[in-house]
C-alpha cells in the first residue's frame, strides 16, 4: 500500500546551491557537478523506488526464519541484493585499490537515505558491510585488506559488527568473551554475542564478522578489549573458502520493526580469528567506524520520516473529511480533503520542516567527514565528532516522532497493517537505541564531547554561527531567518555555561541536563541548515531560478524557525533547574 519517490530535487539542491560541492576544494568534489550527481541519484532512486521499495512489507511480513542453522531471507530479498550489487552501489564510496569507485562520502550518503528509506531492514545488510569494510581498511594489515576488501567492496562477503553481550550493554568492560592466543598467531574466540544485525543470512559466500573480546594480559575493563576479524568460512590462501569456522547462530531475534534484518544472536566456540589493529587496543579500532556508523543510524532516523511523510501527504490529499472551516474547497464532494485542516497542516510541516532539514544537517555532517578524511582536516574531525550524537540522537528522536505523525494522519486505518504505515512506526524506533541508546549519546556530548581539546570544538561551532549571521544580517530578507537562530545559539550557550558553573561541585546537575541538551544542539544545527538553504533560495530566486520549490522552501524554513526552534528556550529552562528535581527522590520511592 505504500509508495516512495527519491526526493532528487531536494538533493541536488542540498549539493549544489548550499553545500556548493563541485566548487568545493575537497580532493574529489570537483568532479561532482550537477548532471553527474543527477545521474547518480536518479538511478539510484529508479532502484530504491522500483526494486527495494516494494520488498519493504515483504520483509516486515515475512521476516527472517531460521532453518537448519542457516536465516533465510524473505522473498525476493536475494534477487535485489544481486541488483544492488550489480549495480556497483556497494562500492560507490569505497577505495578504488579494492574494487570501489572511489566517490566522496556525501555521494553514498544522499544514495544510503534513499535506499533506506524504500526498505531499512534491506539495507542494513550493505551498511553493515561498510562499517566493518572501513574497520578493516582503517586498521587491518596489507594481506587482510587484501584478503577481504575486495569481496566486502563488492558485498560477495558482507560484514557485522559484534559487541553486545546478554549482561553487557553499554559497559563493554564487563564483556565475557575470551581470546586465547594460538602458536599461529591466530585466536580461538570463545562467548555469545546478541544483537547482532545480519549475522548470518542466505545473500553472501560468506560473513566476516568483526568482534570484540578480551585477550590475555589487557587488564580489566575497556583497555583489555581486542578487536578480531572472525570469518563465518575460513579462507584460503588463493582466496576460496574452506572450512565452516566455529561461529553459529543461536537463534533469530523476534523484534518490534525491521523484520527484514536478521538480528542474531551468535554463539563462538572456539572459533578462529585474527587480530585487527593493536592487541587491547580494540575499543580504538571500532570506534573508527563510529562517526560512519552513527552517522547512519542519524539518516535512519529522517530517512523513514521521509517515507512516512510522502504516505502521509498523500493520504492527506486523498482522504475526505470534514468541511474547511474558511468555505468549501470540494464542492463536488461529500467533504474536503484531510489537508484543507490547519491541525493536518501543521502535522505536515512538522514532518517536512524537520526531514528536510534533517536531510541537510546530515549532508553538511558527511561533507566534513570528507573534509577530514580527504583532507586531513583535523578542525573538520573535531566539529563533526562533536556533533555526531546530537546527529544520531536528535534525529533518531524525532524521526520516530515523525513517524508517528505521519501515522495520526491516517487516524484508524494508520493502525491497520494491511495499509502499511504502522511498520515505518516500529522499523523507526530502533534508531533511538542502537548505536549507542540516544541517553547515552547525550551523555557523550555533555560528558566528553564539549571538553575535547580545551573546549574548542564547541567554540568553533558558536564561531561558525556566529559569523554566519554577521555574514548575512545585511540581507532584510534574512532576519526572519537569522533572529531565531541567533536566540536558540544564545540558549546553547547559557546551558554550556550552566554546565561550566555547577559540573564540577555537582556532576549530576551537567549529565541532568544532557538530554535537553543534546536536543537543544539539534534544533539549533537544524536552524544553521534552514538559514542557508533559505540564503541559497534567495540566491536561486536572484538568478531566476525555480520560483515555486525556492518560495516552498522558504516556507517551510520560516515554520521550522517560527514553530520548532523556540523549543531551546524550554530546554534552557529545564537545564537551570538543575539536578535537584530530577534526584529527588530515593530508589526505593519509585
Amino acid at each position: 500500500m505504500t509508495t516512495y519517490t527519491a526526493p532528487v530535487k531536494d538533493m541536488q539542491f542540498l549539493l549544489h546551491d548550499v553545500l556548493a560541492v563541485s566548487a568545493s576544494d575537497i580532493p574529489g568534489y570537483a568532479d561532482l557537478d550537477a548532471g553527474f550527481t543527477a545521474a547518480v541519484l536518479e538511478e539510484a532512486g529508479k532502484l530504491a523506488s522500483d526494486v527495494l521499495e516494494p520488498l519493504n512489507a515483504v520483509g516486515d511480513r515475512e521476516g527472517c526464519v531460521l532453518e537448519n542453522g542457516v536465516v533465510r531471507t524473505p522473498k525476493g530479498f536475494k534477487a535485489a541484493f544481486d541488483a544492488v550489487k550489480a549495480g556497483g552501489w556497494t562500492a560507490l564510496d569505497c577505495d578504488p585499490d579494492y574494487g570501489g569507485q572511489g566517490l566522496p562520502y556525501v555521494m553514498g550518503t544522499a544514495v544510503g537515505e534513499m535506499f533506506v528509506s524504500a526498505n531499512m531492514a534491506f539495507n542494513m545488510y550493505q551498511g553493515l558491510t561498510h562499517g566493518a569494510y572501513s574497520a578493516i581498511r582503517a586498521h587491518g594489515t596489507a594481506e587482510q585488506k587484501a584478503t577481504y576488501l575486495p569481496k566486502m567492496v563488492s558485498c560477495d562477503w558482507t560484514g557485522t559488527m559484534n559487541l553486545t553481550e546478554p549482561h553487557c550493554g553499554t559497559d563493554l568492560g564487563l564483556m565475557r568473551t575470551k581470546a586465547e592466543p594460538q602458536a599461529d598467531g591466530s585466536y580461538k574466540i570463545s562467548g555469545t554475542k546478541i544483537f547482532i544485525s545480519a549475522g548470518e543470512h542466505d545473500l553472501a559466500d560468506n560473513i566476516i564478522h568483526l568482534v570484540l573480546a578480551k585477550a590475555p594480559g589487557g587488564g580489566d575493563g575497556t583497555k583489555g578489549i581486542s578487536l578480531f576479524i572472525v570469518p563465518k568460512f575460513m579462507v584460503n590462501a588463493d582466496g576460496s573458502l574452506g572450512a565452516r569456522n566455529g561461529v553459529t547462530v543461536g537463534k533469530v531475534e523476534e523484534k518490534m520493526g525491521i523484520h527484514g534484518n536478521a538480528t542474531c544472536v551468535m554463539n563462538y566456540d572456539g572459533a578462529v580469528g585474527y587480530l585487527l589493529g593493536d592487541l587491547h587496543k580494540g575499543m580504538r579500532a571500532m570506534f573508527t567506524m563510529m562517526n560512519e556508523a552513527r552517522l547512519g543510524v542519524g539518516l535512519q532516523g529522517y530517512a523513514v520520516a521521509e517515507a512516512a511523510y510522502q504516505n502521509s501527504l498523500a493520504y492527506a490529499k486523498d482522504r475526505l473529511q470534514g468541511r474547511d472551516v474558511t468555505g468549501v474547497k470540494n464542492p463536488s464532494g461529500a467533504a474536503d480533503p484531510l489537508i484543507v485542516h490547519p491541525d493536518i497542516r501543521r502535522n505536515l510541516m512538522d514532518q517536512k520542516s524537520f526531514v528536510e532539514g534533517a536531510r541537510a544537517f546530515t549532508f553538511w555532517a558527511a561533507s566534513m567527514i570528507d573534509q577530514s578524511v580527504r583532507s586531513g582536516d583535523e578542525a573538520a574531525e573535531g566539529l563533526v565528532s562533536l556533533l555526531i550524537p546530537v546527529l544520531k540522537g536528535f534525529q533518531t528522536d524525532r524521526g520516530f516522532e515523525m513517524a508517528v505523525q505521519a501515522q495520526q494522519i491516517w487516524g484508524g486505518h494508520g493502525y491497520i497493517e494491511d495499509n502499511g504505515v504502522s511498520q515505518f512506526v516500529r522499523d523507526a524506533r530502533i534508531a533511538q537505541i542502537y548505536e549507542g541508546a540516544n541517553g547515552v549519546q547525550a551523555l557523550d556530548l555533555v560528558g566528553r564531547k564539549l571538553a575535547t581539546d580545551g573546549g574548542k570544538h564547541v567554540m568553533a561551532f558558536f564561531a561558525l554561527v556566529k559569523g554566519f549571521i554577521k555574514e548575512n544580517e545585511g540581507d532584510a530578507r534574512m532576519a526572519v531567518y537569522l533572529d531565531p537562530l541567533k536566540a536558540a545559539s544564545k540558549d546553547v550557550q547559557a546551558a554550556a555555561m550552566f554546565f561550566m558553573n555547577n559540573a564540577m561541585k555537582n556532576p549530576n546537575a551537567a549529565l541532568a541536563g544532557s538530554y535537553d541538551f543534546m536536543t537543544m544542539m539539534g534544533h539549533t544545527c537544524l536552524g544553521l541548515m534552514w538559514a542557508k538553504m533559505a540564503k541559497a533560495a534567495f540566491a536561486g530566486l536572484d538568478a531566476g531560478g525555480d520560483a515555486d520549490f525556492l518560495n516552498t522552501k522558504l516556507a517551510t524554513g520560516r515554520y521550522y524557525m517560527a514553530r520548532q526552534l523556540p523549543a531551546t528556550a524550554l530546554h534552557l529552562a529545564r537545564i537551570e533547574s538543575g539536578a535537584d528535581p530530577v534526584m529527588a527522590l530515593a530508589a526505593e520511592a519509585f
